[in-house]
């Protein structure tokens, strides 16, 4: 099976990636929502998820590893 390539702009910088089809079929079959994934979140989500990184930015002292809340469930 071949690897996958990047694809790189004439500077040298990251474009894209190219992935064998063979390996796209195999994605595919592990991961069926993964052709879906370049939808836009909506707009609430990312109020959201932006309102959350803002506080793990202020706040980064309220973290907490997810083992420590296993551990108490």
């Amino acid at each position: 099976m071949l690897a996958q390539q990047i694809v790189k702009d004439q500077q040298g910088t990251p474009m894209g990636v190219f992935i064998p089809i063979q390996s796209w079929n195999t994605l595919i079959v592990q991961y069926p929502d993964i052709a879906t994934l370049d939808t836009d979140l909506p707009q609430w989500e990312k109020k959201f998820i932006d309102k959350r990184l803002d506080m793990v930015q202020r706040y980064p002292e309220r973290l907490k590893p997810i083992e420590r809340l296993l551990e108490t469930l």
